[in-house]
This record gives structure tokens, sequence and C-alpha cells, in this order.
């Protein structure tokens, strides 16, 4: 597996991701439905947070190099620590990718980015999700919403050296 920053030329993927319908149903609604459409999304959402040495990373299958996901750290305005995200394309659940992509980000925040604790967000219902985070040590917190007023499951994550 490879990770790394998302260019202009994965725009084709990012179309392909934003229009599953895993993302339409856990992530959020969009009206993005075309390529130009995907770039500008990646353009306001995904490009700038590369410049504080965070953001959603592409993962790529090591052989093929073919895009198959994203993961990532993001500081949302509206929680108190950075928070892992992930998304990854249907054909690809239950193979290991997201897990492993997670595992290296978590390192990359605990190790790089010397972070003391990660925040996740989830809806309840976004059962994989959940069991992902659960697999990877983070235990749940509390209900919060988001600015849209959606319910969310926080799950937290300490990265302290024990």
């Amino acid at each position: 597996m490879l990770i790394r920053q998302a260019t202009p030329a994965d725009t084709p993927f990012m179309l392909e991701l934003l229009i599953e319908p895993a993302w339409r149903k856990f992530i959020g609604q969009h009206e993005v439905v075309t390529e130009p459409a995907a770039l500008a999304y990646m353009e306001e959402r995904i490009f700038p947070a590369y410049e504080e040495r965070m953001g959603f990373w592409l993962v790529a299958e090591k052989s093929s190099q073919s895009p198959i996901g994203i993961c990532g750290l993001i500081k949302r305005p509206y929680l108190e620590q950075v928070d892992l995200g992930f998304a990854f394309l249907e054909r690809v659940w239950g193979k290991g990718f997201a897990r492993e992509a997670a595992l290296s980000v978590i390192e990359y925040a605990r190790s790089t980015l010397q972070l003391l604790e990660l925040w996740a967000i989830t809806m309840a219902e976004n059962g994989q999700s959940v069991s992902l985070l659960k697999k990877l040590g983070f235990a749940f917190s509390r209900k919060i919403s988001n600015p849209e007023g959606e319910v969310l499951e926080l799950f937290t994550l300490s990265l302290e050296k024990k």
C-alpha cells in the first residue's frame, strides 16, 4: 500500500469515491457529480491542509498504484483535537487497507506531529467505521453534533507513550 498527497491528476478517482453510496450515506451529501466539481472539492477541502502537514492523503494499492481510498488528519473547526478520517471504495472494504492506512497515519500523528491525542467521528449507523476505530484502539467518548446538526459518535485515542 502507498500513501501520498493527492494531486489534480487524481480527480477521476476522487469523483468515483465521492459518488459512492457509502460516502453519501455516512460522510455527506454534496453536489459533486462531474470531474470539474471533484477538482474544485479537492482544491477547497483537501489540498489546503497539506500546508499544515495534515489533510487526506490518497491511499493506493502498491502493485498497481491504483487509488483505493483516502486517509488522514484534519483539524475541524468544531472539534478540539485533530481528527482521523478515512474513506475507501466499497470494493476494497474488508481487505485491511483502511486499517493499514490508519495505523500509518496514527504513527505519523504520534512521531512526526507529536500529537498526544487523536479524535475520530462517525455516525452510529456506520458499523464498519465504528468497528475499525475500536480495532485501532479508539474508545467511544460521547455523542456530539456537527454544524449541520447531525449527531455523531466521538471516539478518542491517546497517543502518549506508556
